[in-house]
């Protein structure tokens, strides 16, 4: 009787600790639900810095993981909260946007997607154009001002 009893408390102290490590775990890896957009490979922001909340796009809008975070090849990566992913700048390595003005390079789409900017506001700007399309409104931010905060 005295074993079984040693047994029962053992095991209860067990549970309570994988429940408590458990825990830890599942807390450790939540993403932040605001992001600053923000790059130490930029060397100057001449505009404000983009605030994107996970929580917005993923539990209001319904946005998958997938629609932000791909592959090489573009397709959707599949993930679940706390999987590590790579930052943009991993792959889109070229800060800032494409050279502009008569005598920049032109470059096919794929050359300008190495730019960091160019792939963020590829991505973000058409998502929400779709957002828009499909819900026949004008809601979600097309242009500068409306993702990026004004400078202080």
């Amino acid at each position: 009787m005295e074993s079984m009893k040693r047994h029962l408390i053992v095991g209860a102290i067990i549970g309570v600790a994988v429940l408590f490590a458990a825990g830890a775990i599942y807390a450790g890896t939540q993403y932040a639900d605001v992001i600053k957009m923000d790059n130490p490979a930029y060397k100057e922001h001449t505009k404000g810095i983009v605030e994107f909340s996970h929580k917005k796009h993923s539990v209001e809008y319904g946005v998958t993981c997938g629609e932000c975070h791909h592959d090489a090849d573009h397709k959707p990566l599949e993930l679940k909260e706390g999987d590590d992913v790579q930052g943009c700048i991993e792959c889109h390595k070229k800060p800032g946007e494409k050279p502009k003005g008569k005598d920049a390079p032109k470059l096919s789409k794929k050359e300008a997607l190495e730019y960091h900017a160019e792939a963020i506001h590829e991505n973000c700007k058409g998502c929400h154009r779709e957002y828009d399309k499909k819900n026949k409104t004008k809601k979600a931010p097309t242009t500068c001002t409306k993702c990026h905060p004004k400078n202080k």
